[in-house]
């Protein structure tokens, strides 16, 4: 019997997985440069947590969710999205009562049963981030800096960021009346799915992909000719906010996100090199989610990225997974034992070391260092054992160092650090 993985479900092996850990651990420290620190939340949450936050009309929702009755008679639902499961726990466990703002980011798998294809996936990974309790139109500008810096710090530059303001509740419903007015006349036009919710979800209209559908809404009114007064100032300001930072972009009046909750600035990074399936990262304000949710009337605003969109942006471009300091070949009953022991203490004081288990011959224990690519590699045998000395040897340039057995660990690290400092000029 041959069991295989989940369609859509991937396994990240090593060779591949060392750029995941780079993307992860770059989002770490520059996210901890703007103040966020991380939350992981888990990933299963009741259904009711998703239909509530991002709409029962949605494709998610209505067509998605992994969702499921557990033996309590609860219905489950395999997360597909960070920020409803942020702000569940920043209501649950009342952070605002310990600051009333909040900067937080996450890392982890997401769950949408759609049909696979290059870069999307039933399991998913995103690297989110959210700032709640800041109204300001800086702290948009701010989360799109870090969010370019990111992209910056990961060596991917060939993207655009694009802007937009949906509005809000107070001026959003009478634009949404224009758009399905507008809609209506053209419902021959538009595919299955469109006239379906044309009228309960207008918006996802103008980011259909179907080409029919495009050509339908080229003419669509435009949202940012139906914002209030307050939410084209609030828009204006981060435009302004995003010159001063020097950042470029680009207003996009048809770009819509797919969850009800977002308010105001919403926003997406694109990839020309990623074809059809192009957004890198996307994200938005939820002003009145929290308060939606039973927390407190606080506004917020947050992005997610997809790590498969990223990973395929980096190309053929890998990183060499970590590779031994240190290998040791024994010769011998007795040295192989004390061997085992001293491989013991050197990876107790810091040091990478392998050795070989299975008693092989010298020649093949050295075909194992140099496969493992050892940046040293020493014998001990009996003789090694009766002088107290071994011979480190360089394996890239083949010099060997007479050094005692207690003091490998110190030279080790000595040769290591020496060779780890960047070249003169």
């Amino acid at each position: 019997m041959n069991i295989t993985g989940i369609k859509g479900m991937n396994d990240i092996l090593p060779g591949d997985i060392e750029t995941w850990q780079f993307l992860e651990n770059t989002a770490r420290r520059v996210f901890g440069l703007y103040g966020f620190g991380e939350i992981r939340m888990p990933v299963v949450e009741k259904t009711e947590l998703f239909s509530r936050s991002i709409g029962e009309t949605t494709d998610i929702v209505e067509k998605e969710m992994y969702t499921f009755t557990d033996k309590g008679g609860n219905s489950l639902t395999l997360r597909p999205e960070g920020t409803a499961s942020v702000m569940r726990a920043y209501i649950q466990h009342k952070l605002h009562a310990r600051d009333p703002i909040a900067k937080l980011f996450y890392i982890g798998p997401m769950f949408r049963h759609e049909r696979p294809q290059k870069g999307r996936y039933r399991q998913f990974h995103q690297i989110g981030a959210e700032a709640v309790g800041i109204d300001d139109p800086k702290i948009d500008a701010q989360v799109l800096a870090m969010l370019m810096h990111y992209c910056e710090e990961v060596d991917i530059r060939d993207v655009e960021l694009q802007i937009n303001s949906l509005g809000c509740p107070e001026c959003r419903p009478g634009y949404r009346q224009i758009l399905i007015d507008f809609l209506e006349k053209r419902l021959s036009e538009l595919c299955e799915d469109c006239r379906r919710r044309y009228r309960s979800n207008p918006l996802r209209v103008l980011d259909c992909k179907v080409p029919g559908c495009k050509d339908a809404t080229v003419l669509a009114p435009s949202v940012l000719d139906h914002l209030c007064a307050g939410c084209a100032e609030h828009f204006a300001q981060v435009k302004m906010h995003l010159d001063d930072l020097d950042l470029v972009y680009v207003v996009n009046a048809r770009m819509v996100r797919g969850l009800d909750y977002y308010t105001k600035t919403t926003f997406e990074i694109l990839a020309g090199s990623l074809g059809a399936q192009n957004a890198v990262a996307a994200g938005g304000r939820y002003d009145r989610l929290v308060k939606e949710l039973g927390g407190p009337d606080v506004p917020g605003i947050g992005f997610a990225m997809g790590v498969e969109r990223l990973v395929l942006m980096k190309g053929d471009e890998r990183i060499a997974p970590s590779c031994p300091d240190l290998f040791l070949a024994t010769l011998g009953e007795e040295a192989h034992r004390r061997g085992f022991a001293l491989v013991h203490r050197l990876q107790r004081q810091g040091l990478r070391v392998e050795m070989d288990f299975e008693g092989r011959s010298l020649k093949a224990q050295m075909r194992r260092a140099d496969k493992l690519n050892a940046a040293y590699s020493m014998i001990l045998g009996e003789n090694e054992l009766a002088d107290g000395k071994v011979a480190l040897r360089d394996m890239s340039s083949g010099g060997q160092y007479a050094v005692a057995i207690e003091q490998i660990a110190t030279l080790l690290r000595q040769r290591l650090a020496r060779e780890a400092q960047p070249e003169s000029p």
